[in-house]
């Protein structure tokens, strides 16, 4: 699977978990997951390639309290979810 595609399904994985969605151009920042009070924002870099902001969103599923493994996602997006550290 191509990881515009696998980007899209971690998006979409993500705004099902509860998170607000954010896909701002920010150069010379990371992007990444905001908290502000009961909130959590998620930053996707668009100055960033789709692997790094894969890797992004990732991370920011993987360490959110919010987040449950879906059982519906790709084995693919699954692989990348458990072996990132």
């Amino acid at each position: 699977m191509h990881s515009v595609d696998l980007l899209e399904e971690a998006l979409r994985l993500a705004d099902q978990a509860g998170f607000e969605i954010r896909q701002e151009w920010l150069p010379g920042a990371t992007g990444g997951l905001c908290r502000i009070g009961d909130r959590q924002i998620l930053y996707a870099n668009l100055s960033l390639t789709a692997e790094e902001q894969l890797e992004q969103v990732t991370a920011s599923l993987r360490n959110s309290e919010r987040f449950v493994e879906p059982p519906n996602a790709s084995p693919q997006l699954l692989r990348l979810l458990k072996s990132q550290a």
